[in-house]
């Protein structure tokens, strides 16, 4: 996905005011396995993600609880230091060869100051991702594992194909044996 289309889906642009925020946006590219958000730092930059894919994890109790997934389109972002500037619980972790559009939040905060439509857009990338975050919560509290995956499987329909199965029963809260069994299951 290009950044047009990344920039729209958060919240369409003016021409001049989308031409002022691509000229802070850089074209990156990260190999499989990076970690380009660590927990206890301070992130400066949010990814969109142009070509690959992601997971957001914590380590508790040494274990990696994996809790987001990202793929063409989605933001990478640690949202505590977007909007805190304090230092995120979360790393996230390539799990492909990635190709991403970083920009640095100093400079997008400074956009924010000189023009009120990339002002509006950052909010609106806040709101959005907020509500990402509270169909998260609201899907591991209340819905089952079996309609939690079927919602995975809905909302990214190759991440079988493209992520460890371990990773995918982390995120459902269960064990692999018991997404196996919701796998035969619905099939």
């Amino acid at each position: 996905m290009d950044i047009d289309q990344i920039i729209d889906k958060i919240h369409p642009l003016s021409s001049s005011a989308k031409l002022m925020l691509k000229k802070n946006v850089e074209e990156v590219n990260f190999p499989k396995h990076s970690i380009i958000i660590r927990a206890d730092k301070i992130e400066k930059n949010i990814y969109f993600i142009k070509i690959g894919i992601a997971r957001t994890f914590s380590i508790i109790d040494d274990d990696e609880i994996t809790f987001s997934f990202g793929k063409e389109g989605d933001t990478i972002a640690s949202l505590k230091s977007y909007i805190a500037n304090q230092k995120g619980y979360e790393s996230i972790e390539l799990l492909e060869d990635c190709v991403l559009y970083k920009l640095n939040t100093e400079n997008l905060k400074n956009l924010f100051n000189e023009n009120i439509e990339i002002a509006n857009w950052g909010r609106k990338f806040a709101e959005n991702e907020l509500i990402k975050a509270e169909e998260r919560l609201i899907s591991r509290q209340l819905g089952t594992a079996t309609e939690r995956y079927i919602e995975l499987l809905k909302n990214y329909p190759d991440l079988i194909q493209r992520v460890q199965l371990g990773y995918i029963a982390s995120y459902l809260g269960i064990t692999q044996v018991s997404l196996s069994r919701i796998r035969t299951n619905i099939k």
